[in-house]
C-alpha cells in the first residue's frame, strides 16, 4: 500500500545520465538523449544533468550537449556532472559556462570535480607546458575568479567594439553562486564549504567516514553544513533509482540482473570507498528505503542516477514511475505546482 505521510523529504529532483550512442551514428544517440531532457521537462522534474565521460560512447563535452538543451527546453535546470577540472583552462571554462548560461536563460548548475579520468591515456593529447601538474584545488580558485569577472588590469582594453573591461565575457554574476563540487572525500567536502559552494554527492563516499555507505555521506552532509560559509547552502545527492511497477517481464529481468551484478560492490569497501545499493523494486519498496536513508531529509536535493546504457524505453519507464509513484509519496511538488500531486 503507498505511503500516506506526504512530510516532503524530497522538494527538488532530476535525473543525470552519461548518454549514449552507436559507435557508426553518434547523432542518433544524442538525440535520443536530448529527447529525454525534454521529457523530463515534461513531467516536471525540476533538474536534468548530463556527465562528462572521456574515452567512451557517451557525451565528452557536457557544455556543449547542454549548449543544445537550452534550445529544447524552457523551465528545468540544466547540470554538468560533472566537468573534471583536470583537462580545463580555467578562464575557457569559464567563458563556455557563461555562454551556455546566456543561451539557457540562466538555468546552468555548473557542476564541477577536481578529476582527470583517463590521465596516463590523455596526458599526450593534453599540454605541454607543466599545467597538469598544477592542483586541482588551485585550477577550481581559478576558476571562481573567472566566473567573478573581476577586472584583470586598471585600464580598458581595446576591441572592435570600442574600449571594453578587460574580464571573463559574457558576465554573469550569479553563475559563482550556482557551482557545484562533486565531492565524496573529507578534503572536497569541506573545501566546498568553507568556499560557499554547492555540494554534488553521488552513490559512493570515501570509506574514512566509515564502513556503511549511509552513516558515511550522512557524516560528509553534516561536515559540509557545519563548515559552510556561504550564504545558500545546497546538497544534491545521486541514488541510483529503477523502480518496476510499470515495467514489463523482460524489463524486468534485465533490472534484476543490473542490480545483482553491482551488489557484491556494496559489501565491502573497495579503494577506500564505500557503495550504495541500487534501489530495484516497486515503488513503495524504494519509498521505504528512501525514508530510512538520512541523506533524504528535506533539504538535499534528489539526482535520480541513471544507469548506463539502458534503452529509451527503459529511461521513460523509470522516470515515469518515479515522477507518479514514488516522489509523490515524499512529499515532491512537481515544477510549477504549489499544491503535492497525489500518489
Amino acid at each position: 500500500m503507498p505511503i500516506t505521510d506526504t512530510t516532503t523529504l524530497i522538494s527538488e529532483a532530476g535525473f543525470t545520465l552519461a548518454g549514449t550512442y552507436p559507435e557508426d551514428d553518434p547523432r542518433a544517440g544524442l538525440e535520443e538523449t536530448l529527447g529525454l531532457f525534454e521529457y523530463a521537462e515534461e513531467l516536471g522534474f525540476q533538474l536534468a544533468g548530463i556527465r562528462q565521460r572521456h574515452l567512451e560512447r557517451g557525451v565528452s563535452s557536457a557544455l556543449t550537449f547542454l549548449a543544445a538543451a537550452t534550445q529544447r527546453t524552457s523551465v528545468i535546470r540544466l547540470e554538468t556532472a560533472v566537468v573534471p577540472l583536470g583537462y580545463e583552462t580555467p578562464f575557457r571554462l569559464a567563458e563556455d559556462f557563461a555562454t551556455v548560461d546566456a543561451l539557457s536563460g540562466g538555468r546552468i548548475s555548473a557542476g564541477i570535480s577536481t578529476s582527470a579520468p583517463h590521465g596516463a591515456l590523455l596526458r599526450p593529447l593534453g599540454r605541454t607546458d607543466g599545467a597538469a601538474d598544477v592542483d586541482a584545488y588551485t585550477l577550481i580558485e581559478r576558476f571562481l575568479d573567472a566566473l567573478e569577472g573581476r577586472p584583470l588590469a586598471g585600464e580598458p582594453i581595446a576591441t572592435p567594439y570600442g574600449p571594453q573591461t578587460p574580464r571573463v565575457q559574457p558576465h554573469v554574476p550569479s553563475l559563482r553562486e550556482r557551482v557545484w563540487l562533486g565531492g565524496g572525500s573529507q578534503r572536497s567536502v569541506r573545501w566546498a564549504a568553507e568556499r560557499g559552494l554547492k555540494l554534488l554527492l553521488g552513490n559512493l563516499a570515501s570509506s574514512a567516514g566509515g564502513d556503511v555507505f549511509e552513516p558515511a555521506q550522512r557524516a560528509h552532509i553534516d561536515e559540509y553544513y557545519d563548515a559552510f560559509a556561504g550564504t545558500a547552502p545546497a546538497v544534491g545527492v545521486e541514488r541510483v533509482i529503477v523502480p518496476t511497477d510499470s515495467a514489463t517481464a523482460a524489463q524486468r529481468a534485465h533490472y534484476a540482473d543490473y542490480a545483482a551484478a553491482r551488489e557484491a560492490r556494496t559489501h565491502v569497501p573497495t579503494g577506500g570507498l564505500v557503495f550504495q545499493r541500487d534501489l530495484v523494486g516497486t515503488s513503495d519498496e524504494i519509498v521505504r528505503r528512501l525514508r530510512d536513508d538520512p541523506a533524504i531529509d528535506g533539504r538535499t536535493e534528489l539526482r535520480i542516477a541513471l544507469p548506463y546504457a539502458f534503452a529509451q524505453a527503459e529511461y521513460r519507464q523509470i522516470l515515469s514511475d518515479i515522477r507518479h509513484a514514488v516522489l509523490p509519496q515524499l512529499g515532491w511538488r512537481p515544477a510549477g505546482q504549489t499544491a503535492p500531486v497525489a500518489a
